[in-house]
């Protein structure tokens, strides 16, 4: 029998990330561009909120 691997926590900077890369496919803009988007966002009228963990 194999040991069970423990699985990574998965931390907000991956997966801004990957919202970001996912979005950049669907819209042909730069990664970057909209992660910087992402990021600010979060400082707007419903920054103080969280996603359920």
């Amino acid at each position: 029998m194999t040991p069970r691997q423990i699985p990574k926590k998965i931390d907000k900077a991956r997966i801004l990330r990957a919202v970001a890369s996912s979005s950049a496919i669907e819209t042909g803009e730069a990664v970057a561009a909209i992660e910087k988007k992402l990021k600010r966002a979060k400082e707007s009228k419903f920054g103080q909120l969280t996603l359920a963990e």
